[in-house]
């Protein structure tokens, strides 16, 4: 058996270690040539720590920082609880270069700066020429490839910037900073080399009409949520960017042969945290039961029945944030309630099935 797959992130790669070590044959494709930032979060909830201890890449040797807490502001208003799980925050730049040099070491096949241009049946178009495998893992992440388009999202930008301020980045040890305003959402986390994170998710007619990254980040640091980093140092040369990502996105079963993980799988809402766990699970349970003699549709469906929910729960809370009252009435909620922060985190994530719980 040969598995063709499209995309070298966390997905993709938990594909090929998990089955390069069951003595698979795993051919891994990577545009990007060289490790690089990505649009993300890097927040690793609890699941995804564990995933990825279960394949060999433990976080903590990475330089992962902590965190254990979560707050959520919407204007001067702000929760903060404990998370009912041990989370950490690292770079993509560093995680997936570290997974993808552990898929090589399990024997999987990486090669990197190859694009796909087109897909036909198992058949990939490549920079490089054509490639065939016997089954095709779909792992491109948010990027679609020709032809294998999602539903466009709404009109929304994503955009993500480092930044330098020790004086916040000691404020904000161990905890992730979720930020509701008129028109998206930010969150700010630590992320490892004394940096932090900013990753948002805004109305496209709001960035349009502020005409720019710095006329934007202006309006961002009125929030009070994100004020402290009037003063920060950006980090990169302009934000990271990319457009109507299908956030709420699940992929149905279907009988075209192709097995979608990841983001091409189920888009959850970044605010949750819970992204980086799925692409994980989804590649290793695809793996797991490639390996079993599954096919791609017993396959798609059985990761549909587990996405669903938490899916659907956090889009219908990402819905209720939009109205400056929903906004108002969630918070005084979960403030109101002891614990129930945590319930709401909990509630939102994808636990990996009992096969793939490392021991």
């Amino acid at each position: 058996m040969s598995a063709l797959i499209i995309g070298g992130g966390l997905a993709g790669a938990a594909a090929a270690i998990d089955l390069a070590r069951a003595g698979h044959r795993a051919l891994l494709l990577e545009r990007e040539a060289a490790p690089h930032d990505k649009i993300c979060g890097e927040f690793l909830s609890g699941e995804a720590v564990a995933a990825l201890e279960a394949l060999g890449v433990p976080p903590s040797r990475l330089g992962a920082v902590p965190i254990g807490r979560v707050e959520l502001w919407a204007g001067q208003w702000h929760v903060a609880a404990g998370l009912p799980f041990a989370a950490l925050s690292l770079s993509r730049r560093a995680l997936d270069a570290a997974i993808l040099e552990v898929a090589q070491a399990a024997g999987a096949e990486v090669r990197r700066g190859v694009g796909v241009r087109s897909l036909s049946g198992t058949i990939a178009q490549t920079s490089g020429g054509e490639v065939r495998g016997r089954h095709l893992l779909l792992a491109s992440g948010k990027h679609d490839v020709r032809g294998q388009s999602r539903p466009p999202g709404p009109d929304e930008i994503g955009l993500k910037m480092y930044f330098r301020a020790p004086a916040l980045h000691r404020h904000l040890a161990g905890t992730v900073r979720v930020v509701f305003f008129d028109g998206g959402y930010a969150g700010l986390q630590p992320v490892e080399g004394g940096r932090l994170n900013l990753c948002l998710l805004v109305a496209g007619a709001q960035y349009r009409e502020a005409g720019d990254w710095p006329a934007l980040l202006a309006q961002l640091l009125r929030e009070p949520g994100l004020a402290a980093l009037a003063d920060a140092e950006q980090l990169l040369p302009r934000p990271l960017a990319i457009s109507r990502v299908p956030y709420g996105h699940l992929a149905q079963r279907s009988d075209d042969g192709r097995w979608r993980l990841g983001d091409q799988a189920a888009v959850i809402p970044s605010f949750c945290g819970d992204g980086m766990a799925i692409a994980l699970e989804s590649g290793r349970l695809a793996a797991a039961m490639l390996a079993d003699g599954a096919d791609a549709a017993i396959f798609q469906g059985a990761l549909l029945a587990r996405t669903r929910r938490p899916v659907q729960l956090a889009m219908a809370a990402l819905r209720f944030t939009r109205h400056p009252v929903g906004r108002m009435a969630a918070l005084a909620g979960l403030a109101a309630v002891p614990g129930a922060l945590g319930l709401l985190a909990r509630a939102t994530r994808v636990a990996p099935p009992p096969a793939l719980v490392p021991a």
